[in-house]
């Protein structure tokens, strides 16, 4: 009987998908048929109550004026003089400004907390940039489109405030345990970068200027702001002086300064870094309201539990259980945007995971790492999108490009699991 019912909720869904229903809506419409067939509770009772509650979550403050300083900051001169800062030291290294594609976006990342407004930002920056200084397309659009999606792993994270608020988990736990594997998944990209530059030294044009240290270090002058502002949003959180929700504030407020600083805050920019907000976070706040009605009608019908009972019964161990989910949200990935495939599984994924041992801190990770992957999966790869826009490529020559960056990100999982501690260690020492 659970299988009769779960397939045909699971036609329910994909027949609203298909038919263009959004998603938000498209969740509380699956829930609302479960508990009208399937369950004697009232289903506008049921709606109403659970959806009052998931939107007036506290915790869930810190994600709009997350999304808010993410949108401010995309519309200064940040990435410009990032691009001034990094330049002069990446040099030397083989591939050299290849190089500020994925250092940018770390930068950027650590005060934005979007895959798409980093990909986005950095690309304003470095894609005409490196094509003006005769860098490979292919190389230049894969690694922005694989460093882009940093933005979802180094805290502050979207991603990671959704998962917090869904498993009710510590999110300024989540932050601390993101900064280690964000570091680690930079770290492999300008490891291919390196390893690809040495293997191909002639498509890579020569250094057109040689910097003193002293010169780079006068450079580095134009990053101060961006540190500046991840010392105040970070420290903040690790210092324990603010929670996350506070620390978003603190973002806030330093961007705006940011901004004011550099003349590019006017009435109209700051008009429409709100409105650019609002709708982000609309369209957010409905997935997740959505999801946490369906959420709910599950647990009335008692898929969850079904599904705990069915993956235990086939025995299988941690390992394999984490290959299985990875390849489920990677499947799934083709198909919806990360925040979806967080709030719509975690009802159903979370109690076999917790019965399985597994730390939750460490799944909140493995799960951004995953939902990374999706933003470079065609068909519903936003990085590809937000690519697609920037370079009028096709979609497929896009993916295709950035399937380095997709293996690494697998290699990033399997380092993950076979040493937890990447994740883990941190959070426990704070």
């Amino acid at each position: 009987m659970d299988i009769l019912i779960t397939l045909l909720l699971v036609l329910v869904l994909f027949g609203f998908l298909a038919g263009g229903v959004w998603i938000g809506l498209t969740l509380s419409g699956v829930a609302w048929v479960a508990m009208e067939l399937f369950s004697s509770r009232p289903a506008g009772d049921a709606m109403a109550v659970t959806i009052w509650g998931s939107a007036s979550s506290w915790t869930l403050t810190a994600l709009p004026l997350f999304v808010w300083m993410g949108e401010i900051l995309f519309r200064t001169r940040l990435s410009q003089d990032m691009f001034k800062g990094l330049a002069p030291w990446v040099e030397r290294l083989p591939g050299r400004l290849l190089h500020t594609n994925v250092i940018g976006c770390a930068i950027f990342a650590a005060v934005s907390g979007s895959s798409a407004a980093t990909c986005a930002t950095i690309g304003k920056m470095t894609l005409p940039e490196l094509k003006r200084r005769g860098y490979p397309d292919d190389q230049v659009i894969g690694t922005l489109a694989g460093a882009g999606t940093l933005g979802l792993l180094i805290p502050p994270s979207i991603i990671m405030i959704v998962y917090g608020v869904a498993a009710d988990v510590s999110i300024s736990k989540l932050f601390i345990a993101g900064i280690f594997p964000g570091i680690m998944l930079a770290t492999l990209f300008s490891g291919y970068i390196i390893v690809w530059a040495l293997m191909n030294p002639d498509k890579i044009p020569a250094a057109t200027t040689s910097y003193t240290f002293m010169q780079k270090l006068y450079e580095s002058r134009h990053l101060i702001p961006v540190v500046l502002l991840i010392m105040a949003v970070l420290g903040s959180i690790y210092s324990g002086i603010a929670t996350a929700t506070e620390a978003a504030g603190v973002g806030v407020i330093g961007s705006l300064i940011l901004s004011l600083l550099q003349g590019s805050l006017n009435w109209q920019s700051f008009k429409e870094s709100l409105l650019g907000a609002t709708r982000l976070y609309c369209m957010i706040a409905l997935i997740l309201t959505g999801a946490a009605f369906l959420t709910l009608a599950m647990g009335y019908l008692g898929l969850p539990r079904a599904l705990a009972e069915f993956i235990n019964g086939l025995g299988l161990s941690k390992f394999m259980l984490i290959v299985a989910l990875a390849a489920f949200y990677i499947l799934l990935g083709c198909f919806l945007d990360g925040i979806s495939m967080v709030v719509l599984t975690m009802g159903v994924i979370l109690p076999t995971v917790t019965g399985a041992g597994i730390d939750l801190i460490w799944f909140g990770i493995f799960i951004t790492l995953v939902v990374e992957m999706a933003q470079i999966t065609p068909p519903v790869g936003f990085n590809l999108f937000v690519l697609q826009g920037m370079t009028k490529r096709e979609l497929t020559y896009i993916a295709r490009v950035a399937m380095p960056m997709f293996f690494l990100m697998c290699v990033a999982v399997l380092l993950l699991y076979f040493v937890p501690g990447i994740a883990i260690w941190l959070p426990t020492k704070m």
